[in-house]
């Protein structure tokens, strides 16, 4: 059996380069339509994308719901099959409109591909988060043992990420500069941070308690004053592995360049909340984690934007949409008060303010295409 089929790599390479230029994927959602692509070209034995027809699109549909995971050995899920017949339609979609295809991938053979409407809402239903609260980071981060240079820099990680809510992709590329300790800001710039749709964000550190502070603040004097770091060095540089005596790789504390990805980071919280006892929560739930708590403190439609942009959304129903969900358990400590808390006026108009701005902010959110 081939590898490969000549004529749809030529397809697919155009079409890869059609999402990266024209419709501006990221390279993470680009590598998502490559798998179904190839989760496609595997069942078919490679054929000629061209050979495309509604035959093809029913049963590969009932192969990929019948199909085992790599890693799980367990049918894949719901989600998993939406977004892999999704990547499909917009690819032979996209295809139907090109020289030497148009004429033989008929549309509604596309539309074959949809899944059932049970199928979509069972893949679309949200699920609950699991969130780590305040608390369980604190102790966590203060469990951190700090003995040498490299556990320093770990706890500062995960006290950096509760303080601002960097994703941890930006975090691997954050220079000095980009901390003011002085003013408690971040300055997520885009020319030299890896940051969500390479937007500038500006970050002052959360009102979180001046202790989580203090595990900053200790950890970029270490690094200005005994390390010597300069203005364009990294706030966490990576672990630098040289050989021993007996020609073994072994840990030797830290060297002035950038960690390539994000992995490094995550196995740093992995094992921070390990050590203390307590499940495994990655980086990015710190920012479920925030919204929560901005959601309790905030006193106003202007405060809870604020707290929004901080965590580099342009507008509020980003933040509501993509991290508002109420876990199960707030929601019944909300029902049991409901009805005996005294009505705030003020609170009241608040609150029809916003709710009457969300149209606004949604049309201004497809217009920039957050």
């Amino acid at each position: 059996m081939p590898r490969y089929n000549p004529k749809n790599e030529r397809i697919k390479k155009a079409y890869f380069r059609f999402l990266q230029e024209a419709d501006r994927k990221a390279d993470s959602t680009i590598d998502g339509v490559r798998k179904a692509i190839s989760r496609y070209e595997t069942y078919t034995g490679l054929k000629d994308f061209a050979t495309f027809n509604r035959e093809q699109a029913i049963s590969f549909k009932k192969h990929l719901a019948n199909t085992k995971g790599e890693r799980t050995s367990e049918p894949l899920a719901k989600a998993t099959l939406h977004a892999t017949i999704n990547a499909l339609k917009a690819f032979f979609k996209w295809m139907s409109c090109q020289p030497g295809y148009k004429s033989k991938i008929s549309v509604t053979d596309i539309e074959y591909l949809n899944l059932s409407e049970k199928e979509v809402r069972a893949a679309t239903a949200p699920r609950p988060k699991r969130i780590p609260t305040l608390e369980q980071i604190e102790k966590v981060i203060f469990s951190m043992p700090t003995g040498s240079v490299i556990e320093r820099r770990d706890r500062a990680v995960v006290a950096f990420t509760i303080l601002t809510g960097i994703r941890d992709t930006a975090l691997t590329s954050l220079r000095l500069k980009h901390v003011d300790l002085n003013r408690a800001l971040v300055v997520q710039d885009p020319r030299e941070v890896r940051t969500k749709f390479s937007k500038q964000i500006l970050t002052y550190f959360f009102p979180l308690g001046d202790d989580l502070k203090q595990v900053v603040a200790d950890w970029v004097g270490e690094l200005r004053d005994d390390l010597l770091y300069g203005h364009d060095d990294p706030v966490f540089p990576r672990t630098r592995v040289s050989q021993d005596e007996n020609h073994a790789f072994s840990v030797n504390g830290l060297e002035q360049g950038f960690w390539a990805n994000a992995e490094p980071i995550r196995k740093i919280f992995r094992q921070a909340f390990e050590g203390a006892g307590l499940p495994y929560f990655n980086p990015h739930s710190f920012r479920d984690t925030l919204v929560q708590l901005g959601k309790r403190l905030c006193r106003s439609p202007e405060e809870f934007e604020a707290w929004s942009k901080n965590l580099g959304h342009e507008h509020m129903l980003t933040t509501f949409r993509s991290y508002g969900s109420i876990d199960p358990h707030r929601q019944g400590e909300l029902i049991k008060t409901i009805g005996f808390e005294r009505q705030d006026e003020n609170k009241l108009d608040q609150l029809m303010e916003l709710v009457q701005g969300l149209p606004r902010q949604l049309r201004a959110q497809r217009r920039h295409g957050e």
